[in-house]
């Protein structure tokens, strides 16, 4: 295989704070198939705060890995979890940029990779992928998982400068900016207007077929569930008041109890590992349905996954704050092919990729009268077997396997456009 591209990321395992390690995982795993050779560079496991070592099983033993020094500037600058703002410019991994560029220009030299990609959040990831493409003038595509700058991030005035400043700098001189949605590819196409539009795609997140074994749901609407049994709904991940509020919902659920409409035979709802338990539990309480929701803690992954399939029906909470953001629980609950009911703004990101794909059971998530008149209408088409389910093709899209394709194109595009210049 001749073709080699070096994917600069700091959230790889054994890090375990966030989901952004399947992205990279996911790409590192089957990148392969379309004829591109993986090698990562990315922290030295010190820089994490938390760590799931199991997670280097999933690994290809085939791809190169290499761990640069790092540092946290909370734990390993600090005091008592108290640090020096400068010593976390941009963010407290700036020291992985001191020794992630000579690793990386070493990667170069010896592997002769056709492309540099790196992925944001880290600001730094993008720092390096920078410095190395102005060293060695090798195509650099910069994958935002997340817009860099945000209404109300960075706070502090000298961070969100240098954020401010890495991003364009990172927009300038990158082959490709890749987004995972579309709304915020159309932020960044208005933000910097003297750009040409064509150097912006979006290659969406998806779900981990592994995770998922071969069970595969037959493509119609899922069959009315059994007689005499109440039916489940489930969340599966956190939330919270800012733009996960479960309040209205719950709500909602309460209506439709005092109607009589909602009862602990016919309904059971599942609040899987909402982060903070005792405050969701409180929510609950408040709302005066504890017969009919569970407030339930986290379990394995593959058990959660399990759990996806056996549901009835699946929820997704995703309010304006996260406008330009789609949970990547959306591409799970797909995949696992039951029926979806989002609690969302309707003018958001994730409220216009589950109408696309038929899913038209949505309210607004601060509205309790809404959610009860949607949420009815949603446990109705559930009891009748008429709700819609994913498509064979939407599941197939919604692959990281298919979105490794996608960046296949991408990386195949910008070494192709970095040989004709050198050839002209």
């Amino acid at each position: 295989m001749s073709k080699r591209v070096l994917l600069i990321a700091f959230h790889f395992p054994p890090q375990a704070a966030s989901s952004g390690i399947q992205r990279t995982l996911s790409f590192s795993k089957h990148l392969s198939d379309s004829g591109w050779e993986p090698m990562v560079l990315s922290a030295h496991p010190r820089a994490y705060s938390q760590q799931n070592t199991s997670q280097l099983a999933s690994i290809p033993s085939k791809v190169l890995v290499r761990r640069a020094f790092a540092l946290d500037a909370k734990h390993h600058l600090g005091y008592k979890g108290r640090y020096l703002a400068l010593t976390a410019l941009p963010d407290r991994w700036t020291s992985w940029a001191v020794g992630a560029i000579p690793a990386g220009l070493a990667l170069i030299r010896k592997h002769r990779p056709q492309v540099i990609w790196s992925t944001f959040p880290i600001s730094t990831a993008h720092l390096i992928g920078l410095a190395l493409h102005r060293l060695t003038g090798l195509p650099w595509v910069a994958d935002f998982r997340d817009p860099m700058l945000q209404p109300s991030y960075p706070v502090l005035p000298l961070q969100r400068s240098l954020y401010r400043w890495i991003e364009r700098q990172t927009i300038q001189h990158c082959d490709t900016a890749v987004f995972t949605t579309h709304s915020a590819m159309a932020d960044y196409c208005r933000r910097f207007p003297e750009i040409c539009a064509s150097k912006f795609r979006v290659i969406e997140n998806g779900y981990d077929d592994d995770s998922f074994g071969s069970d595969m749901p037959a493509a119609s609407a899922t069959p009315a569930p059994a007689a005499g049994r109440p039916l489940t709904l489930l969340h599966s991940g956190v939330l919270y008041q800012d733009g996960r509020d479960p309040a209205p919902f719950l709500q909602a659920v309460g209506r439709l109890k005092a109607q009589g409409l909602a009862t602990p035979a016919s309904l059971r709802v599942v609040l899987r590992a909402p982060g903070d338990l005792a405050a969701t539990q409180a929510c609950v309480d408040t709302a005066g349905v504890s017969d009919l929701v569970e407030v339930a803690p986290p379990v394995p992954y593959g058990e959660a996954v399990r759990e996806m399939l056996d549901a009835d029906g699946l929820m997704v909470f995703q309010g304006s704050p996260f406008n330009n953001q789609i949970p990547a629980k959306v591409y799970e609950y797909f995949r696992a092919r039951k029926p979806i009911i989002g609690l969302l703004d309707p003018l958001g990101e994730t409220a216009r990729v589950l109408g696309k794909a038929g899913f038209n059971d949505i309210a607004h998530i601060d509205s309790p009268e809404h959610i009860a008149t949607v949420l009815q209408q949603f446990l109705d088409g559930v009891k009748q077997g008429s709700a819609s389910v994913a498509s064979d093709e939407l599941i197939r899209s919604a692959s990281r396997q298919y979105r490794a394709g996608e960046l296949a194109l991408v990386l195949d595009a910008a070494s192709s456009r970095a040989q004709e210049a050198k050839a002209a």
